[in-house]
C-alpha cells in the first residue's frame, strides 16, 4: 500500500509490486484485490496485465497517505520511491544524518536513469525538507570508486543511511 500510496501517478502491475517488495505474487494480488474492493485503489487492464494504482479520488486517499508518509518517515519514503524507480545504490548523507539540519537532506543516486525531479520534488512538498542530490551512473560510480575518486571515497567513508544497494 505505501508503494502505491507514496507514487500515486504511477501504475504497477500485480508481480512488479511483489518483486519491488519482496513479497509473493499471490498474497500482493489478494491484498490489492482487497483494496480495490475497498475503493482505495484502481485497477485497469492493458494487454494481459492488470495495473493497480492508489485512488485519488477516494475520500480516505489523502489521509492515508499522511499515515503511510508519516508511519516510514523521510528515508522510508525516498526507500520505496527509489527501490521502484531503477535505483542501484542509494544514500543520505551530511547534515541530516547528523541531526545538524533536518530542513535539507544531501543524497546520493547511482543510477542509469535521471528522471529524478518530480518524483523527488514530491517528496520535498509532502515532508516539507529540501532535497539536495545527485545521479552518477553505474559505470561512472564503479571507476571513480576503483581509481579512488577522494570526494567519493570521503562520502563513501563518512556516517550515511544506505536506503538502496551496497556501497
Amino acid at each position: 500500500m505505501s508503494l502505491l500510496f507514496n507514487s500515486p501517478e504511477e501504475k504497477f502491475y500485480v508481480r512488479e509490486i511483489a518483486r519491488l517488495v519482496s513479497k509473493n505474487p499471490s498474497g500482493v494480488k489478494r491484498e490489492l484485490d482487497n483494496l480495490n474492493k475497498m475503493d482505495l485503489v484502481t485497477s485497469e487492464k492493458e494487454g494481459n496485465l492488470k495495473y493497480f494504482k492508489a485512488n485519488r479520488n477516494s475520500p480516505l486517499f489523502p489521509e492515508l497517505k499522511g499515515l503511510i508518509a508519516k508511519s516510514l518517515g523521510l528515508p522510508g519514503a525516498l526507500k520505496i520511491i527509489l527501490n521502484a524507480s531503477d535505483v542501484r545504490t542509494a544514500f543520505i548523507y551530511g547534515p541530516y544524518v547528523n541531526n545538524t539540519n533536518l530542513h535539507k537532506l544531501n543524497l546520493l543516486i547511482v543510477s542509469d536513469s535521471n528522471h529524478f525531479d518530480k518524483i523527488l520534488g514530491d517528496v520535498e512538498k509532502r515532508f516539507g525538507r529540501k532535497i539536495n542530490y545527485t545521479v552518477i551512473n553505474e559505470s561512472e560510480y564503479r571507476t571513480q570508486k576503483k581509481s579512488g575518486n577522494r570526494e567519493l571515497n570521503k562520502l563513501i567513508s563518512s556516517k550515511k543511511i544506505l536506503l538502496l544497494g551496497k556501497l
